[in-house]
């Protein structure tokens, strides 16, 4: 496969820029100009010196795709990565609203921010076991791996993500929600509660009993809702994002 001049020269921006961009840019801010560049035949290769494979370009989006899944790992793997973030905020669970309301009416608002922080810090730590996985995935991606996210819906490659990851994510992060909540005062003593009740806990919903489990399951939607949002946003307006070089060069090869 031979490249036009035009869109080498966007390639070759999009390469050389991935990992020179700012550290706050999204996911993948470079999809849209990958589009069209990958032939349909995954064996092609370049017929002439300077032409870039299909594999080249591929490398190409994975970088982009290294860069952003470790920007959305950062932004919640940090302290206040989900409890000060409204929209991955874990709340107290539906089966337990009961419990957080009568610690409010007791006067008790301070055991029942505890606990919904002790959760959100749980997630916190857990999440950057998600960066390896990650990294492993794309990794591991195909050609045709590839051409569906390029080609696909806005959420592409995040639902490429959740199909990859989503079981190993939850075996290496369960256990690290489990010892942080362990240690965690009112959380812990909500476990060990729990553990003194016996048959009562049969009355109670899994969320309820399983709060390690619970709070697994809402840190990967959390991630993944991170990066789904991020890479609709730069999908839909790229150059908005980008920086001024980028701008340059692809203003130099529109038609």
């Amino acid at each position: 496969m031979v490249l036009k001049p035009k869109t080498l020269l966007a390639l070759a921006g999009v390469v050389a820029l991935v990992c020179a961009r700012p550290a706050t840019a999204g996911l993948s801010d470079y999809l849209d100009s990958l589009k069209g560049v990958i032939d349909t035949t995954p064996t092609a290769a370049p017929a002439a010196t300077g032409a870039l494979s299909n594999a080249e370009v591929v490398a190409g989006l994975k970088a982009a795709l290294q860069e952003g899944t470790r920007y959305a790992v950062d932004s919640l793997g940090k302290d206040g990565g989900y409890l000060d973030n409204a929209s991955v905020r874990i709340p107290m669970p539906d089966s337990l609203a009961w419990v957080e309301k009568s610690l409010r009416t007791l006067g008790q608002d301070q055991l029942a921010d505890e606990f919904v922080a002790s959760m959100n810090h749980a997630a916190e730590q857990a999440v950057p076991e998600a960066a390896t996985i990650f990294s492993d995935a794309i990794q591991a991606m195909t050609l045709d791996d590839a051409r569906a996210i390029l080609y696909g819906p806005d959420d592409a490659a995040t639902e490429y993500f959740r199909t990859h990851t989503e079981a190993a994510l939850t075996e290496r992060m369960l256990p690290i929600v489990t010892r942080t909540t362990e240690s965690t005062g009112v959380t812990s003593a909500y476990k060990r509660m729990l553990s003194s009740t016996g048959g009562l806990t049969s009355m109670l919903s899994g969320d309820a009993t399983d709060i390690d489990g619970y709070v697994t399951r809402q840190a990967l939607d959390g991630l993944f809702s991170m990066v789904a949002v991020e890479e609709k946003r730069i999908r839909e307006n790229p150059l908005a994002r980008s920086s001024d070089l980028l701008k340059k060069v692809f203003g130099s090869v529109s038609p």
